[in-house]
């Protein structure tokens, strides 16, 4: 895949909280019936309304619900038997200060390793991990999470797209990564089950948001194998899902680009990305060169970025006109032009790539034409010289002519192999493959030496006697 890819970084801030679930704190029951631990905060009597200023309790509706609502959608809790681990539990979640949850919930994790609460104290555990900005431990507490729920949605999204970040910013060593826990969160959508105290639509908005996440990951790691059919699959998913979202959207061009033949649909996707990413250099560059190339010119490329602003969906049967076949551009050159005021560049554009009915009309009109070019020489004997005429073949020191010589070369006279020289010779025979034109009745073109014009030296007039 080109570098290109890899110097494109989006930053796009994830936070675990805000994927579509309610707070531990308000998943844990605290014990039926038992009395409440000193330090714990009090729960109020059934029906009892709620203090002004006091906080709300784990547990607690929000005063207001009616009771048929609650029915529709009833929150399940997870029920803490032991009022000290309760305690312990509560006492943790409701820190505000980052550090100190974390004390806490390392704390109640430790003494109470077998916990009802155990996966929602580590899934917020690697959440405040994330907020007090310390990867490493972020990702232990992600992998600790998976080790008790290994189908966790939000600790495989939060591996996920860390490792995705850092493939993404230079390390060759997490596209893996990223790409294994994508694939494992996208198996493990198709077994999800509701958490404890989510209702229905959280949870669907918490698989659409990972879903996501995983088919990006997936998709950019296929992209960086140069599987390109795959990384369309979970890219276009993601896209899909998500239009906007920069990180996706422009490896999902690239994955159309640089597939053998190129989709134009990339052509589309990499105009998106020009405008998301507010006509970044290396995109713009990127998608410019490849729209040159697979349409043949520049034109329409200003439309497709304005269409691709105002829609972040490509037209159904989307297209762009790919540039002419070296065939179609021979045929066309060949009915536009007289072939004998052509150069040898389109002459051997017409002779290799034009159906031979095309290259026979054009060879019959020019054979036995006397022909005066400049051209690089290859090789040289005194009756003959091998050429490059073309400007491919010039660059590439490849013979393209040879010309049989009207009469053998003095030593004085014979170029040197890398020089430029004129020639006239007569076009007489070429072959297709390898592309050779012969010619003879060669002559050098050598032009006079200019006339000297320093001034002549005058005599001295003779002595008088």
């Amino acid at each position: 895949m080109k570098k290109i890819v890899l110097s494109l970084v989006v930053a796009v801030a994830v936070s675990i909280a805000a994927l579509a679930g309610p707070s531990p704190a308000q998943t844990a029951q605290p014990p039926a019936g038992a009395s409440q631990q000193a330090g714990a905060p009090a729960q109020p009597a059934a029906g009892a309304s709620q203090q002004p200023g006091a906080p709300a309790q784990p547990g607690a509706q929000p005063s207001g619900t009616a009771a048929g609502a609650q029915a529709a959608a009833p929150q399940q809790k997870k029920e803490i038997k032991d009022p000290a681990e309760y305690n312990a539990y509560v006492s943790a979640v409701q820190q505000s200060d980052p550090n100190a949850k974390i004390s806490g919930l390392e704390a109640f994790l430790q003494q109470y390793p077998n916990s009802v609460m155990k996966v929602d104290a580590l899934e917020l555990l690697m959440a405040t991990y994330q907020q007090a900005n310390n990867p490493t431990k972020m990702i232990d507490a992600a992998t600790r999470v998976l080790q008790a729920d290994p189908n966790n949605l939000r600790a495989l999204a939060l591996l996920t797209y860390t490792y995705r970040a850092q493939a993404e910013q230079g390390n060759k060593d997490a596209a893996p990564q990223a790409a294994k826990y994508g694939q494992q969160g996208l198996d493990a959508l198709q077994r999800a089950t509701k958490p404890d105290g989510m209702n229905d639509a959280d949870f669907e908005k918490l698989k659409t948001q990972t879903a996501v996440i995983f088919n990006g990951a997936v998709g950019f790691g296929a992209l960086q194998a140069k599987d390109y059919k795959s990384a369309q699959q979970h890219l276009q998913s993601a896209v899909t899902a998500d239009p906007n979202n920069l990180r996706d959207v422009y490896p999902l061009a690239v994955s159309y680009l640089e597939d053998t033949p190129p989709n134009p649909l990339g052509l589309w996707y990499v105009a998106r990305a020009v405008n998301l990413s507010n006509n970044n250099a290396d995109v713009v560059k990127y998608g410019h060169y490849r729209y040159v190339k697979y349409h043949g010119n520049e034109q329409g490329w200003t439309e497709l970025l304005s269409a691709a602003k105002a829609s972040p969906t490509p037209p159904a049967n989307f297209t762009v006109a790919p540039a002419p076949t070296p065939a179609d551009q021979a045929k066309a050159l060949a009915a536009s032009k007289d072939p004998k005021q052509m150069s040898f560049d389109e002459w051997q554009l017409i002779l290799t790539e034009g159906d031979p009915a095309t290259g026979d009309q054009v060879w019959n009109q020019i054979k036995g034409t006397v022909v005066p070019f400049a051209a690089k020489v290859i090789d040289a004997t005194k009756t003959t010289l091998t050429l490059a005429a073309t400007a491919d073949d010039i660059q590439n020191n490849k013979p393209d002519v040879t010309v049989t010589m009207a009469a053998p070369m003095t030593a004085a006279l014979m170029p040197k192999p890398g020089a430029d020289i004129q020639v006239q010779a007569t076009l007489d025979s070429y072959t297709r493959t390898p592309f050779m034109i012969n010619m003879n009745d060669g002559k050098l073109i050598v032009k006079a030496a200019p006339k000297s014009t320093r001034p002549t030296r005058r005599r001295r007039p003779a002595a008088r006697q």
